[in-house]
C-alpha cells in the first residue's frame, strides 16, 4: 500500500467536483468581499497541525470562510485594476492542466503541450504583424514576460556596443511604461532615459527631442513602448518609434500586457501595426484574451537570439538540448526566466480552438464599445466629467466635488453592496474614477447603476 497523501478519495473527489460546477455554473459570477470581509486570526490558528484533518470539513472552511474574503476578478462587475474573464472553456482545460500534471519545461518531457501552445503563441504572431519565424513562450505574466525581454534586450545591446561600459547602457521609455519596465530595468542594473511624452503618449517625436537634448545618446540600446497603458488604455506611437528602432539599430520592446489584446478589435487594430516593427512583445491572455490567471504569451521577432542568452546550463539539462532541431524541437524553458513550468498556456489554447477566434474578435470589440458607450452617458450627465477620451477600454472620470476620501468611501459601498468593483486612481495628482472593461457580460445596466450611484 502506498503512502496515504497519494491514494484517490472519491468521495472528496466529488465534494470538490460538485464545488468546481457549482462555481463554473454561476451567472454571474459573484463579486465576494475581498478585505470587507477579514478572516479572523483566531479562525486561521491551529488548522495546521501534525495529524492533518477531515478534507471535506478543509473545503467547506474555504468556501464559508475563505472564499468570500477573495473578490472575484472574473465576475463582470469586477470594473478595478485590469480585470479578468476567463471563459468556461478556459478553466475547465485548466482543470485538466492541473488533474493530468502536465509539465511545459521542455520538448523532451512535454512536446505534446508545446505544439499546442505554439500553435496559439503563432496565431498571436500572426495577428499581431510580427514575422512567420516569430517564437517564445507563455510566462507567468506581464513581469515575468517584460523581464526575460528585457534581459535578451540588455545582453544583444551591449555585444552591439562593446565600447560601452556595460554599466552605461541605458532603455528609453516613458514616464507612463509600467512599473514592471522599471522594475525589471531595476533587476537587470540598466538606468533609463525617461522621455517626457506628449499627453501621456510616447511618440517617435518626443523620443528624439529626448535624444537630440541629452549628453551621451549613444548609451541607449533599446526602446520601450506600451500597447496601451494599464492607467488609462493610451496607445504609444508604435509605428513611429518602431520604425526610428529599426533605423538607429535599437531594441525594440513592446508591453502589451492589457492592450495588445486589441489586435483583434476591428475598430482599433491600426493603433497596433508597428508590432511589426518589435524585436519583442508581450500580452496577458489571462487579461484581455479570457484566459485564466497566470498566463502571458512572450513572443520573440529573433527566438534563437532569445535561446542563446536565457537557456539554462547544467549537466543534467544537457539532454535538452543535444541534437536539438531548432526548426522543429522547442524548449520553452529557453525563453523567458524559468526553467520548470507548468501548462500555462493550454487553457487559452482550448479555449481558441473550442470557441474560434470570430468569438474573441466580438468579446474584445465588446468592451471598446461599452466603454465608448459609458463615456457617452457621462457627457450627457450633469454630475460627472470625462478626465479625457476614453482609450481602449478604459475610462477615466471625475465626480464634480469629490475628494480622495469620497472616492474611497463611494468604491467601498458599491463592493458591500456588491453593485460593483470600482477604485479610485490618481491621474496627473488629482483623484479620479476609473472604469475598466472587459468581461463581455458587463451590461449596460450594470454601468447605468454605477453611474446612478456617483449622485449623492
Amino acid at each position: 500500500m502506498g503512502n496515504e497523501m497519494f491514494e484517490f478519495d472519491a468521495a472528496l473527489g466529488d465534494a470538490v467536483f460538485a464545488y468546481c460546477r457549482e462555481r463554473l455554473s454561476m451567472d454571474p459570477v459573484p463579486l465576494d468581499y475581498g478585505s470587507l470581509h477579514p478572516v479572523a486570526p483566531e479562525l486561521m490558528k491551529g488548522l495546521i497541525r501534525p495529524e492533518g484533518r477531515n478534507a471535506k470539513e478543509v473545503l467547506e472552511f474555504f468556501e464559508e470562510t475563505l472564499a468570500p474574503a477573495v473578490v472575484s476578478i472574473d465576475s463582470p462587475g469586477f470594473l478595478a485594476f485590469i480585470p479578468n474573464a476567463p471563459t468556461k472553456n478556459s478553466l475547465l482545460f485548466d482543470m485538466v492542466v492541473a488533474c493530468s500534471g502536465l509539465n511545459g519545461t521542455s520538448w523532451l518531457e512535454s512536446s505534446g503541450v508545446v505544439v499546442a501552445e505554439n500553435q496559439a503563441l503563432e496565431f498571436i504572431a500572426d495577428t499581431a504583424g510580427m514575422p512567420a519565424d516569430s517564437g517564445g513562450a507563455f510566462v507567468s505574466g506581464g513581469s515575468i514576460g517584460n523581464l526575460s525581454s528585457l534581459t535578451v534586450a540588455r545582453d544583444v545591446g551591449r555585444a552591439k556596443r562593446p565600447a560601452l561600459n556595460p554599466r552605461d547602457v541605458r532603455f528609453a521609455i516613458s514616464e507612463d511604461a509600467h512599473s514592471s519596465i522599471g522594475n525589471a530595468l531595476h533587476v537587470l542594473d540598466v538606468a533609463t532615459l525617461t522621455v517626457a511624452t506628449d499627453d501621456h503618449r510616447f511618440t517617435r517625436e518626443s523620443l528624439e527631442l529626448a535624444l537630440a537634448a541629452d549628453p551621451h545618446p549613444e548609451n541607449v540600446i533599446g526602446v520601450v513602448a506600451t500597447a496601451g497603458t494599464t492607467n488609462a488604455g493610451i496607445v504609444d506611437d508604435l509605428e513611429g518609434l518602431g520604425s526610428f528602432a529599426r533605423d538607429n539599430d535599437l531594441w525594440f520592446h513592446i508591453d502589451g500586457a492589457y492592450g495588445g489584446a486589441a489586435i483583434f478589435s476591428s475598430t482599433h487594430r491600426h493603433l497596433f501595426t508597428g508590432i511589426r516593427h518589435a524585436d519583442s512583445f508581450i500580452v496577458d491572455p489571462h487579461k484581455w484574451l479570457f484566459a485564466p490567471l497566470d498566463c502571458c504569451a512572450l513572443l520573440y521577432r529573433n527566438p534563437t537570439v532569445a535561446r542563446k542568452v536565457l537557456a539554462q546550463q547544467a549537466s543534467y539539462l544537457d539532454v535538452l538540448h543535444e541534437g536539438t532541431d531548432e526548426e522543429y524541437e522547442w524548449n520553452p524553458s529557453d525563453f523567458g526566466i524559468h526553467l520548470s513550468r507548468r501548462a500555462r498556456g493550454l487553457p487559452f489554447w482550448f479555449s481558441l480552438v473550442t470557441n474560434g477566434t470570430a468569438a474573441y474578435e466580438s468579446a474584445v470589440q465588446s468592451a471598446i464599445d461599452l466603454a465608448q458607450r459609458t463615456q457617452e452617458l457621462i457627457i450627457e450627465s450633469d454630475h460627472l466629467e470625462m478626465v479625457r477620451p476614453s482609450s481602449l477600454s478604459i475610462v477615466l472620470f471625475r465626480r464634480k466635488g469629490w475628494s480622495a476620501e469620497r472616492y474611497n468611501e463611494w468604491s467601498h459601498e458599491l463592493l458591500r453592496s456588491q453593485i460593483a468593483f470600482v477604485t479610485p486612481t490618481k491621474w496627473e495628482g488629482e483623484t479620479v474614477g476609473r472604469i475598466a472593461f472587459l468581461h463581455p457580460n458587463t451590461t449596460e445596466a450594470m454601468v447605468r447603476e454605477i453611474l446612478d450611484s456617483l449622485r449623492d
